[in-house]
């Protein structure tokens, strides 16, 4: 077939791509003789768009075995679906690959590989990669100081920065969110207020809210809620709710229930049905044994017709996600994974754990409080994990929410009992348990 009807071909299965007719551009493709790389790509590409990316990846397994070698545009498009399934072991099959192509120092497929690793838990893989990318650019930079903060390791993230300039590189707003997400997430104030105070001096044109944010965050951790709340009140543009959100997530960890009503009240005045800040009020009031207030605040939520995110956690196991929410009961393994977990309670007591009450937040029996919490979903997913995988393997967890302070105390713990290193991503960030410690250091 002539070179310019691959092309065109190749463009109608991007159009059809693009606006979501996937059979028909599948279609397409299997009629298409002469199959290109640009052809090949272009249903990758596709399917990672429409996330799909079960289907990408058997795509480009396809593409090579057919004798097309895959270029940068390639594997771009099949590392993203490798994070979006947050599948490692995929990833590193597809890394395989790129190592034999030379493909891997090559500055758009390194920084693929580099934020593929730093999504999918293993921050140790994005370093190395990131070292041996030739042609660093800003995008590289970028990506391994805000990879670095995900993971808690803030002062990684100052040691690239400082190195990212001594290259010549100029820091971009994306490049001081990292920086200052980065200070939030190691209880780094000082360096936090000083970053915020050259930005917000020499590059204003750059600051916007997420700066604001990430501020606010900063103090509100460290325990500077006035200030943090000072800070909200006279900023240069109108606070959003993700302002308000860091400002009442910091009352949470702290217990201000005033500054938190006043937070959720600005929140509330922005956006009526903002689920998150209705379950951090009402999580706060439980903590402090408020049920009245909980009670209220549930009924508002009803009312208003607001429904609170389900929290569930997974674990992705020979390209399988197995998904539990808490109290599950529905999976094919449950009942060994709660013997182990009642196992794992038993080895806990013995070392001295006492389950905070706090976080099991229902007007209930304290037995029955203790009782829930160990139902909690990533409890259960470390549970499966430990009962389907070689002993002493290194075990990364998924959860939409933030893990709760009883649960982080009690993966602490299990670190240590079971001698492995329990990976868990949460809405926030990433903590790496390991020996009895975290690499938050508490500070989360």
């Amino acid at each position: 077939m002539p070179e310019r009807n691959v092309v065109s071909w190749t463009t109608m299965v991007n159009g059809y791509m693009k606006s979501g007719r996937v059979e028909e551009a599948e279609g397409l493709f299997r009629d298409m003789p002469g199959k290109d790389v640009a052809a090949w790509n272009a249903m990758i590409h596709g399917y990672s768009f429409n996330s799909k990316h079960e289907d990408a990846l058997m795509v480009f397994i396809k593409m090579i075995r057919e004798g097309v070698f895959p270029n940068q545009s390639t594997f771009t498009s099949v590392l993203n679906s490798c994070r979006g399934l947050e599948a490692v072991d995929k990833g590193r099959e597809v890394h395989t690959v790129a190592i034999k192509l030379d493909l891997e120092t090559d500055v758009s497929v390194g920084n693929s590989l580099l934020v593929m690793y730093t999504e999918c838990g293993n921050v140790h893989d994005s370093v190395a990669v990131f070292k041996r990318i030739e042609g660093k650019n800003t995008v590289s930079w970028n990506s391994i100081i805000v990879g670095s903060a995900q993971h808690g390791c803030g002062i990684w993230a100052l040691i690239f920065f400082n190195q990212m300039l001594r290259t010549g590189f100029e820091p971009d707003e994306f490049t001081f969110t990292g920086l200052l997400s980065a200070c939030s997430r190691s209880g780094m104030l000082q360096k936090g207020r000083r970053f915020f105070e050259y930005i917000t001096r020499y590059k204003s044109a750059s600051v916007d809210l997420q700066h604001y944010t990430c501020m606010v965050d900063i103090l509100g951790r460290s325990g500077k809620l006035h200030e943090a709340e000072e800070l909200v009140k006279n900023m240069p543009m109108k606070p959003n709710s993700m302002v308000w959100l860091a400002l009442l997530s910091a009352c949470r960890v702290h217990s201000n229930v005033d500054a938190a009503e006043r937070a959720a009240k600005s929140i509330f005045s922005l956006d009526p049905h903002c689920s998150a800040a209705y379950v951090l009020l009402s999580n706060l009031y439980a903590s402090a044994g408020r049920w009245a207030d909980v009670s209220r605040t549930r009924v508002r939520m009803r009312h208003g017709g607001v429904v609170k995110e389900r929290g569930s956690s997974w674990v992705v196991m020979k390209g399988k996600k197995h998904e539990f929410v808490s109290g599950d009961r529905g999976h094919p393994l449950i009942e060994r994974i709660y013997e182990k977990l009642r196992w794992l309670r038993e080895k806990l007591k013995e070392v001295g754990y006492v389950a905070d009450q706090r976080f099991a937040l229902h007007d209930v029996e304290d037995e029955q409080k203790e009782e829930m919490l160990w139902c909690h979903s990533e409890r259960l997913a470390i549970g499966f994990a430990l009962i389907s995988s070689v002993e002493g393997s290194g075990i990364t967890v998924m959860k939409n929410l933030r893990v709760c302070g009883d649960c982080h105390e009690v993966i602490k713990l299990i670190s240590g009992v079971v001698g492995r290193e329990i990976v868990v991503r949460d809405s926030g960030r990433f903590h790496h348990f390991k020996n009895g410690v975290c690499s938050c250091s508490d500070y989360w």
